[in-house]
């Protein structure tokens, strides 16, 4: 295990890192900066809330610092592109800490911003590119931006990405891009597509990875409530009011059930607000950032929308709806237990919904310890081999033993249908 001083790093990086009070890397941070600082192709594999961003961060200004000469006129030297607004933002807020005594330039290019700001923010040229595809494709067509001069590739939530279906702006933007270059992909979670993509655009990989895919984070107390569909919204209120005040990020399955849910807490005196697909990006930045500073303490989300958000002060992360794709419900509870703080994730589970259970925990080879109600027929436990989490149970929030958790089955679980994008 390195110390970040121990890594090679500039000066002025080091005192960067000591400012934010940074001294030790995380794992992911300690595997692959040093195979990135070589110029090494790294395929980094983590769960959510472990430092992927400074993973890749260090080592791509690390490298830029080396390179002389400032980008020339609607250039970049370097391209990170991410799947949602919020990424974006986060991504350029910590890159921003690393380069802000520095030469080097951060430009970030989102959908639902004014294109035109961002024309003129590139007319300049830029070290560093934060991007979301499909504003990218946009300026690209009207010739705002050219990346021949990208020899720094950055992939970040690449699962998130295939799964929303930028694989094909990826496909658009790629050709377009400066070569060689030293390309950087990473995910919390590894699906078969990964690997194609990897193969695509990745040169001789390291892997780096330090959490089984679809392993949630090891201070997550999870737990389940088993109900029908009609008590969700009592069974919620329940839980809210009994920490009131602790940070919870609650996640619906359809833009429409988040805005719905969150106008249903607020009816019921609950400070709650949501972030989705319908929100300009500006009601999404002030929901966020209330919900940062404690002004709101319940946060609605959807999937998509909730990329992003790394706040380490969540304490709850509720499953109004399970995920149809079992990889999402790890991403979603490692929206709690960050920096090293714990963190309880509480599912709601109607019987349409037990077989989407079964798929999540076949994933994570988990058992959901049970906080009340009883599995429905039907429903399966882990796959043969998995190990049962303990913790969980209960009523509420409180801790305690699992009850009625059923054992393995071998039925196989309903294949989920891939949901649209909320």
């Amino acid at each position: 295990m390195y110390d970040f001083d121990m890594l090679g790093l500039s000066p002025i990086l080091n005192d960067a890192l000591a400012r934010a009070g940074l001294t030790q890397p995380t794992p992911i941070q300690n595997k692959a900066i040093p195979l990135a600082l070589e110029g090494h192709d790294v395929l980094g594999l983590a769960q959510t809330g472990t430092g992927k961003t400074l993973a890749f961060g260090l080592p791509l200004v690390e490298h830029l610092l080396a390179a002389p000469g400032k980008p020339a006129p609607k250039t970049a030297k370097a391209l990170i592109l991410a799947p949602t607004r919020e990424l974006v933002n986060q991504i350029a807020d910590g890159l921003g800490k690393l380069t802000s005594e520095t030469r080097l330039r951060v430009v970030t290019v989102v959908g639902g911003q004014s294109i035109g700001r961002q024309i003129k923010a590139l007319s300049r040229g830029t070290d560093i590119l934060v991007a979301t595809p499909g504003r990218l494709i946009d300026l690209m067509e009207r010739g705002a931006v050219d990346l021949g001069q990208v020899h720094h590739l950055v992939l970040d939530e690449a699962d998130q990405m295939l799964d929303m279906g930028f694989i094909h702006a990826l496909r658009q933007i790629a050709p377009h891009l400066g070569t060689p270059r030293q390309t950087m992909l990473f995910s919390a979670t590894m699906p078969k597509q990964m690997e194609e993509l990897s193969r695509a655009y990745l040169h001789n990989p390291r892997r780096v990875e330090v959490a089984p895919p679809g392993k949630a984070a090891d201070k997550v107390d999870q737990k389940v409530h088993f109900l029908e569909k009609g008590d969700k919204p009592a069974r919620l209120r329940e839980i809210l009011t009994e920490d009131q005040g602790a940070l919870t990020l609650v996640f619906a399955r359809t833009k429409h059930g988040a805005e719905k849910l969150k106008k249903g807490l607020v009816a019921h005196g609950i400070e709650a607000a949501s972030v989705h697909g319908n929100k300009s990006q500006g009601q999404r930045d002030r929901a966020i950032a209330a919900f940062r500073k404690g002004e709101i303490t319940v946060l609605v989300a959807t999937d998509v929308a909730a990329r992003g958000i790394d706040i380490p002060g969540v304490a709850y992360v509720v499953n109004y709806d399970l995920p149809n794709v079992p990889e999402n419900y790890v991403h979603r509870i490692g929206r709690t237990a960050r920096a090293g703080r714990d963190g309880t994730a509480i599912a709601f589970c109607t019987p349409e919904e037990v077989d989407l259970l079964s798929a999540i925990e076949k994933t994570m080879k988990v058992s959901v310890p049970v906080a009340s109600g009883e599995r429905p027929a039907g429903g399966n436990g882990p796959a043969p081999g998995g190990r049962r989490r303990g913790g969980g149970g209960g009523g509420g929030r409180g801790r305690g033993k699992p009850q009625g958790a059923s054992p393995a089955g071998k039925t196989r679980p309903r294949r989920s249908r891939r949901r649209r994008a909320a």
